[in-house]
């Protein structure tokens, strides 16, 4: 059995930073970051569509417990993408900004999880 991987997918955006390649429902308007077959709120048809790179801190944490394939202290930090859905990435250095930091999304994460860095 094939399982699918859960995180929103990266795609390279203008100027080297990254874009979350989701859909946007044409009836609702709703933003998604996950590839759905219809729009999770109202069932209508979507669209392609990329947010970000930039976004705002909606919430941040720092794990400081170990779990599979990470070592503590990590960063965590829901981000709200300019016109966009909320997703979590990992925030580099290992301190968590400050909730309303503004971010930007990076193309260039390894390990394919979703990365931000303060915004210059």
């Amino acid at each position: 059995m094939t399982v699918a991987d859960p995180r929103p997918r990266i795609a390279s955006g203008p100027g080297g930073s990254g874009v979350v390649a989701g859909v946007r429902c044409q009836a609702c308007a709703e933003p998604v970051a996950y590839a759905w077959p219809a729009c999770p709120a109202c069932g209508g048809p979507i669209a392609p569509a990329e947010f970000g790179p930039g976004g705002v801190v909606w919430s941040a944490t720092v794990v400081r417990i170990p779990v599979a394939g990470r070592t503590p202290p990590y960063a965590l930090a829901y981000v709200d993408l300019d016109d966009g859905p909320r997703v979590l990435a990992h925030v580099p250095g290992g301190a968590a900004p400050a909730v309303g930091t503004r971010v930007r999304l990076r193309a260039d994460a390894p390990g394919g999880d979703p990365q931000v860095e303060v915004a210059p």
